[in-house]
């Protein structure tokens, strides 16, 4: 037991132990996830973000999911991960619509420069490359920045990279060498050169130019000691820096002291010490500044300064100004952002800061920087700035149709019509609002008040359209039914007996129109004894009383039925008879026999009255005679019956009804509102009533008993209240902005103005619109702008170089010459006190100088009195003006001062003149229509269409000249005191002039009084120059009218061209007037000028019928047959009638009814003998089916009325006949018509309208025949017989009013351009006259002076006294007058004419140099050379080209030619280059030797360097000849081409490997040169005496150089001769022989067919 106990006791503490190692990994389980969460090992991931979505611009949103993520992966729970690092998943954006594609564009910056790619090798041509650029997307409105995806969103990004191809490097081509230059004479030891000029600058990395210099020395004797050949230069050198005299100059050293504070009169001058001064801000200070001056030997060498001065030493000193830069402030504190709300990304803010002057430049001193900075700026926390206001347009409700404005287009006179309908065109306002976004709510806050238009970006709504008022149309009705029976008005009052007969007709198409109303659709006729029920009596087969003929019974069956036709209860019939039989008789064998009743005939009047009562007749005829004791026929008076008809008399009455009045309100009936914006708002049920009264045809109103109260109309009905619409206008805009800038003091009072529109029409009684939308007020509190000016104090005494500096030079020790004098500048202000100088820099112009030059006259100078003031000019423009001046002191008894033409005394100047002429300038403008009218101010709202056509005026520019040919003002030309001449002279103000008012009040006539020209000339002077005419003349112009083609009224209908069934009426128009100056054109004519326009029409085929009389007794030929019975004949008349309600049985013509269906008016009859069987009439045929089968039959019967005496049998009784198709069977068919055209009001040109087709009945044989044939087969029939259509408006192009003529595009000059415009306010439609192309006009600007600073040339080098060394280049500022044309001639005017001076940069002057002997210096430039285009296998890289010069340095002396070396070279782009090819090029060999050289296409010779840079030098061609092996066979050379050849008279023999064997020695030709190479040359000759004798004479046709030898062509000329001498003989033999031969005798002609035998 102790055992297992101590085995059980480690099992159960290992269990012990377990559990709790579970607890325990539990637990570091726990603690390790908490600490992963404490080391970040939970972070957020983030998805791209989405596609912007939301309302357009700023108000979008995008979102993008976020996450929880381990860092090995695998996604967590979102508390895993600190929520106070979890990103935004959601932000604002851009949300870009398609309008914003007028908004936003691409900016793309141009290509940079191409970098070569890949591997480095030999270029040939050129390198593959890439070069790249960047893109931005921009606003438009004010080109700032936006993000990319903006546009991205609209158009793709530019590619930023793209493929090139880079040039190979290409080094600089210098022409060659000019010339060498003279040498010196003597023996001095000279230099001379020669200098090369760049033809082509280095490109691509190319090789620097080489040296465009050489230099070599003068082979000259050296002179013997002591007696070389020198040339003495005197030498100045740069003026040193001004600066203050020393300590002992105090007493001559000046400063003067300004104090722009100060307002005293005279400037301060304090001599004080220069090196002890304490210098103030705003002061100026004399100094003075030195040069050297040496005397330069020519060989470079100083020499004493004795040699080269003979007279006075040039000017080693001169007084100066003691530069000074400008002094500025302190910059201010930035002002706040000028973005005071969030754009988002779109546009940033702007703020600037300012500082002010303390003192301008003075001397050469800096001059003043910019004043003011502005740079872009945002207002710190943007989220935290309300959003911008945001801008979309708004539209008004649109106004009523107006078919006017369409007419207007078409016929002005269109105000004849009354009742137009149709197409028109209706409007609205079309205007922007402002709204705001409320970024908490995320909503729209409308703001209704209208904002200029130019704040909303999108495109703007229509604000006109097509539209259709449509038509007033009558009621349709069809004819009038049959009369009816008699009925009560009440059939279950059986106590009343009144009676009415009525007919109906019942409404085809309703009316259309406010007033429109259909006419009363029953009238009624008052009747007797009226019955609401009647017995309907079928009659029985006739039975004998006895036997089988004879009288007897015919038993009646009766049916009950109402007046509908239908069957009711026999008790309703029971106060009415009820008949049950009927006599008959039968006739028996011996019998006359008597037909059936014929129908009754039509009745003769629809009506009755006291002189017509309608009637109708009935007849029967006899068939069979009686025979004996049979029973006889009766009379002829008892074979015809007659009877009343239509006995109801020709009045008839009907109910009248008043149109509805409007609806009103009914205090029983009432519903609640409902609204609705896009239709009418109702608010309730009114009633509406009408009278109602009893009318007879013939008289009027009579009693209401007289119509049936059955049919009486209502007399009030419920309708629709609408609501009451009242004016909705917006409320009034902002008010237009003062001006901010300040105004003159003396300027005209500006207005502001505010406008609202009207967006709803008061309707329904609602309050009326205000009458006043614009108003105008003038604006207050408008800054003036401040008025400073500059103060000038007087000038400071002459300001001399100090005596201490004068003393020292030799001839200078007087006081005199040459200084500074200085002066203070304050500035003032509108009160005259003291400003900040800055005031004035702003709104005063440029200081005044503060210093200028002054002369003290030294005692031999002499001295004048001040000039005179110019005496006064006449009004001659030939006088002149003078003043004069004295001289003073001692120069009055000098003769030098006497030379007038030295100084002269008197001057005199060309006195102004007042005359001006006037020139034409520019083009004619367009033709302004209505140019007279005052045109609209910029701003201002215009309404109605602007006359496009008819008289106008054009203006032409005219440029005004004075008498000098200087350009002036043009209202020197045009001005209110004088006028213009057609030759172009004008009069001045002070010029008389003889002037009467013009009839038309348009200007006025004037007449020109010339001394010296007896002829009169009229003008007249536009009396508008003075209200924006200026400088112009004007003629009428005409602008030609487009006339539409114009057509006549539509004729009347034709009548249908078909009696029944469907046909074709037709209408047409005729041409009145052809189109020209581009109006409408006409529709297609025919040879007639006609226009057709055919509709389908229907004529009831039942409108004529023919009527037919019973037919007379049968008639039987007496003379053949004396029992007066059998066969004869039996006539009837047969007449036309109409069937129309109006003339219902009148007779008309028999041509109107149909010819085919006459019934016949003769016919074979039999009248029966005594005792024959007498038979019946044959009854109708039977009808055959629907679908004709041969198979099945029709038949006819007729009955034995008379059986016969004898056993003679009766004939038959019953006939049959096949159902033929076409013959006695039909099938029908309903036939449509095409739709016709869209028909329309008569007071309509477009718009809705109705087409119409139409049913006929055809028959199967193609015959059109009755409806009632169709209808009783119940066919099929189509539904719609009309239907709706659009005829198109035609429409021409409707424009807005010209806007204001725009400021000209030029300040002054000739060239200038002022333009207005107008918009499209509806696109032409249809055929309509199309839009202009032209929606601008321009007109030249009159032509004013421009006025400028002209920069003189550079003047050669000055040096002031010496031959060489130092000096300054000067050019002057003039100010000139011109036209800025490119041709233009500026001539000088006075410099007040000139406002502001040119550039701060602009140099007046430049140091400059003049060699002295011995002296480098540099050429002068080349010229420029041709431009030359870079090019790649003889095309263009670049379009741009580049041309260089260069200029080289030149030195003199011969001991250190190092020291000049250097050259300078320009570049210049330049347009219209070429490309140029190098060829290397070859003079003839002289001596194995030749010169080569490389030259240009375009024959320049160019010095090669290295290639590419020119020709290449792999390719250059040999200079010097050289063969090899060496030519050193006797009589050998070496030939052009590099071989060995033999001299003159010897031949090669060659080797079989080319080289020379030997030469051969050619015989006969010892003293020239063979050039026969043989075959057999190739091998030695054999050494024989056969060769020895013939080698001095063979035959050889041909000379060395290989042309035929002249022995040749003699012997080929005299064979010629032989040959034709023999030819010449023989002839004459042959002819000889001839004439010996007898004549032979004559024989008969034999015929032979040529066999093809030769011998025939």
């Amino acid at each position: 037991m102790l055992l297992q106990q101590n085995w059980v006791s480690p099992h159960w503490a290992w269990q012990s132990l377990g559990k709790s190692f579970l607890l325990f990994v539990f637990f570091m389980l726990q603690t390790a996830d908490l600490e992963a969460r404490r080391g970040h090992q939970f972070v957020w991931k983030t998805g791209h973000w989405g596609r912007c979505v939301g309302d357009c611009g700023s108000g979008g949103t995008r979102s993008r999911a976020v996450w929880c993520t381990h860092t090995e992966g695998w996604t967590s729970h979102h508390a895993n991960c600190d929520q106070k690092e979890k990103p935004e998943s959601q932000r604002r954006c851009f949300k870009v619509c398609d309008w914003h594609l007028e908004l936003f564009e691409w900016e793309v910056s141009g290509w940079g420069t191409c970098v070569p790619g890949g591997e480095a090798g030999a270029c040939v041509t050129a390198q593959h490359g890439l070069q790249r650029r960047s893109a931005r997307c921009l606003q438009k409105l004010n080109r700032s920045t936006v993000a990319s995806e903006i546009c991205e969103h609209l158009a793709p990004r530019p590619p930023l990279e793209q493929a090139c191809l880079v040039p190979c490097p290409r080094d600089c081509v210098v022409s060659d060498f000019s010339a060498w230059s003279q040498c010196g004479g003597g023996c001095t030891r000279t230099m001379r050169h020669r200098t090369r000029a760049v033809v082509a600058p280095p490109l691509y990395g190319g090789a620097p130019c080489p040296n465009l210099t050489e230099s070599r020395l003068c082979e000259m004797a050296a002179c013997p000691l002591g007696e070389e050949e020198h040339t003495y230069s005197l030498k100045v050198g740069p003026w040193g820096e001004c600066r203050l005299p020393h300590h002992e100059d105090v007493s001559m050293a000046g400063r003067a002291v300004l104090d722009f504070g100060a307002d005293s009169g005279e400037p301060s001058v304090s001599w004080l010490e220069g090196h002890k001064a304490h210098h103030h801000a705003r002061e100026v200070q004399v100094g003075y500044q030195s040069r050297p001056v040496r005397c330069v030997r020519s060989d470079g060498k100083n020499v004493v300064l004795s040699l080269c001065v003979q007279d006075a030493i040039p000017l080693t000193f001169k007084s100066c100004v003691i530069a000074k830069d400008c002094e500025t402030s302190e910059w201010s504190a930035w002002s706040a952002c000028s973005q005071t709300c969030s754009w988002g990304e779109l546009a940033p803010g702007f703020r600037s800061r300012r500082r002010g002057v303390q003192s301008v430049a003075v001397g050469t001193g800096k001059l003043c920087p910019e004043l003011e900075e502005r740079e872009a700026c945002s207002a710190g926390g943007r989220e935290l700035l309300q959003p911008c206001p945001r801008f979309s347009w708004r539209t008004s409700e649109w106004k009523a149709c107006q078919v006017s404005l369409l007419l207007d287009q078409q016929d002005p006179r269109h105000h004849k019509h009354a009742g137009l309908c149709g197409g028109g065109i209706q409007t609205r306002e079309v205007y922007c609002v402002q709204i705001t976004v409320e970024v908490e709510m995320h909503r729209l806050k409308e703001v209704s008040r209208p904002v200029d238009g130019k704040f909303c970006l999108g495109p703007a709504p229509s604000a006109s359209q097509l539209c259709n008022l449509p038509c007033p149309s009558e009621c349709e009705v069809s004819a009038w039914s049959v009369w009816g029976p008699c009925l009560p008005e009440n059939c279950q009052d059986h106590q009343g007996r009144r009676g009415f007969r009525m007919r109906q007709r019942h409404v085809i198409m309703d009316p259309v129109g406010p007033s429109a109303g259909c006419p009363h659709l029953v009238e009624s006729i008052p009747c007797e004894d009226p019955a609401c029920y009647e017995w309907i009596i079928s009659e029985g087969i006739c039975v004998t009383d006895h036997g089988e003929c004879g009288l007897g019974n015919r038993i009646l069956k009766t049916v009950c039925k109402n007046k509908k036709g239908e069957e009711v209860p026999h008790h309703l019939c029971s106060e009415y008879p009820r008949p049950e039989v009927m006599a008959c008789e039968i006739p028996c064998a011996t019998d006359c026999v008597i037909s059936e009743w014929s129908q009754w005939s039509p009745c003769s009047h629809s009506c009755s009255s006291k002189n017509a009562e309608g009637s109708q007749s009935r007849s029967r005829s006899i068939l069979a005679l009686p025979a004996e004791g049979g029973k006889a026929c009766p009379p002829d008076r008892v074979l015809q019956e007659h009877r009343a008809c239509n006995d109801h008399p020709c009045v008839h009455f009907y109910w009248e009804t008043s149109p509805w009045s409007s609806c009103s309100e009914d205090a029983l009936i009432a519903l609640n509102t409902t609204f609705s914006w896009s239709g009418e708002a109702t608010c309730g049920v009114g009633i509406q009533t009408r009278k109602v009264s009893c009318m007879k045809s013939s008289s009027g109103h009579v009693t209401p008993k007289r119509c049936p109260d059955s049919t009486r109309p209502e007399t009030a009905r419920p309708c629709v209240l609408l609501c009451k619409k009242d004016c909705i206008v917006t409320p009034f805009s902002e008010w237009t902005r003062c001006p901010t800038t300040c105004q003159p003091g003396n300027a005209t009072a500006v207005k502001q103005s505010r406008y609202r529109i009207i967006i709803q029409d008061a309707a329904n009684g609602g309050h009326a619109c205000p009458d006043t939308l614009y108003e105008e007020r003038e604006c207050e509190d408008i800054p003036i702008c401040p008025v400073y000016r500059w103060k000038t104090h007087r000038w400071s005494h002459c300001i001399l170089v100090p005596d201490s500096v004068r003393q020292g030079v030799l001839g200078y020790n007087e006081a005199c010459g040459h200084g500074l004098q200085s002066r203070a500048v304050t500035c003032l202000s509108e009160t005259n006190e003291s400003a900040d100088v800055t005031e004035c820099l702003r709104w005063a112009g440029p200081m005044p100088p503060l210093v200028q030059e002054c002369l003290v006259p030294c005692k031999d100078d002499c001295t004048f009195t001040p000039w005179s003031k110019f005496t006064a000019c006449s009004f001659d423009c030939e006088s002149t003006k003078t003043r004069r001046r004295s001289l003073t002191g001692r120069s009055r008894k000098r003769d030098k001062c006497q030379n007038t033409e030295v100084y002269p005394q008197v001057e005199t100047e060309l006195c102004p003149c007042e005359v001006f002429t006037s020139q034409p300038h520019g083009n004619w403008s367009d033709c302004i229509i209505g140019g007279g009218k005052s045109e609209p101010q910029s701003g201002m709202r215009s309404h109605g269409d602007t006359k496009e056509c008819g008289e106008g005026i054009r203006l032409r520019a005219i440029a005004c000249y004075d008498k000098t040919g200087r350009l002036v003002d043009p209202s020197h030309c045009s001005s209110s005191g004088g006028g213009c001449f057609l030759d172009g002279r004008c009069l001045n103000k002070s010029e008389s002039f003889l002037g009467n008012e013009d009839q038309d009040g348009g200007g006025m006539l004037l007449l020109w009084i010339d001394a010296l020209d007896v002829t009169r000339s009229w003008f007249k002077v536009s009396s508008r120059f003075g209200h924006g005419r200026a400088g112009y003349i004007e003629e009428s112009c005409t602008v030609p009218c487009p006339f539409d083609c114009k057509l006549s009224d539509w004729s009347t209908w034709t009548p249908c061209s078909s009696s029944c069934g469907t046909g074709v009426k037709v209408r047409s128009k005729w041409l009145k007037e052809k189109p020209y100056n581009g109006g409408r054109p006409c529709p297609k004519l025919d040879l007639k000028n006609q226009v057709y326009e055919a509709v389908p029409c229907y004529t009831e085929c039942n409108q004529y019928s023919w009527v037919v009389e019973p037919w007379s007794p049968c008639k039987i030929n007496s003379e053949q047959n004396s029992l007066h019975c059998g066969e004869g004949i039996q006539t009837r008349k047969v007449r036309c009638v109409s069937t129309a309600e109006d003339h219902r049985g009148e007779t008309v013509p028999n041509a109107l009814c149909n010819q085919a269906e006459i019934p016949e008016e003769v016919q074979k009859c039999s009248l029966y003998c005594p005792s024959e069987c007498a038979v019946s009439d044959w009854g109708q045929w039977s009808t055959c089916p629907q679908v004709c089968d041969p198979n099945v039959v029709q038949t006819r019967t007729r009955q034995v009325l008379r059986s016969s005496v004898n056993t003679k049998p009766c004939p038959e009784d019953s006939q049959v006949k096949p159902c033929i198709l076409n013959q006695n069977c039909f099938q029908y068919q309903y036939n449509l018509t095409d739709w016709s055209t869209c028909q329309l009001s008569e007071n309509a040109t477009c718009g809705r309208g109705v087409r119409r087709r139409l049913l006929s009945c055809v028959r199967s044989d193609g015959r059109t025949v009755s409806a009632r044939h169709c209808q009783q087969r119940r066919l099929e029939k189509p539904t719609e017989m009309s239907s709706e259509c659009l005829v198109g408006c035609v429409v021409d192009c409707r424009l807005s009013a010209w806007s204001a003529w725009s400021q000209c595009s030029q300040t002054c000059g000739a060239g200038g351009q002022m333009v207005r415009g107008r918009a499209v306010l509806l696109q032409a439609a249809g055929e309509g006259r199309p839009c202009p192309a032209q929606l601008a006009q321009h007109r030249s600007c009159p032509v004013k002076p421009c006025y400028g600073w002209r920069l003189g040339p550079w003047s050669p080098c000055r040096l002031q006294g010496g031959q060489c060394g130092d000096g300054l280049q000067v050019r002057n500022l003039t100010c000139v007058v011109h036209d800025a044309s490119v041709s233009a001639t500026a001539k000088p005017v006075e410099n007040a004419l000139c406002a502001e001076l040119p550039l701060k940069e602009t140099v007046l002057q430049l140091p400059c140099s003049v060699p002295c002997p011995g002296d480098c210096h540099l050429t002068e430039w080349s010229e420029w050379s041709s431009c030359e285009l870079t090019c790649i296998e003889g095309r263009s890289f670049e379009t741009t080209g580049r041309q260089a010069r260069s200029r080289a340095f030149v030195g003199q002396s011969p001991e250190s030619p190092e020291s000049c070396s250097g050259q300078v070279v320009e570049t210049r782009p330049c347009s219209g280059g070429k490309c140029y090819d190098y060829l290397w090029k070859t003079s003839l060999w002289r001596d194995n030797v030749r010169t080569v050289w490389c030259q240009r296409s375009d024959g320049i010779n160019v010095t090669v360097t290295s290639f590419p840079g020119g020709c290449a030098l792999q390719t250059k061609p040999a200079e010097v000849r050289h063969c090899s092996p060496a030519c050193r066979k006797p009589f050998s050379y070496c030939t052009q081409r590099g071989v060995c050849g033999c001299e003159r008279g010897y031949t090669e023999i060659m080797r079989s490997n080319g080289f020379l064997d030997y030469c051969m020695k050619v015989p006969g030709l010892e003293d020239k040169k063979a050039d026969v190479k043989t075959i057999a040359g190739k091998n030695k000759p054999v050494n024989s005496k056969m060769h020895d004798i013939f080698k001095g004479w063979s035959i050889q046709p041909f000379n060395p150089d290989g042309k035929l030898k002249m022995w040749v062509y003699g012997v080929s000329a005299s064979g010629f001769l032989i040959i034709a001498f023999l030819i010449f003989t023989s002839f004459l033999m042959c002819k000889k022989s001839k004439q010996h031969q007898s004549t032979p005798p004559q024989q008969k002609p034999l015929t032979l067919a040529y066999d093809g035998d030769i011998d025939m």
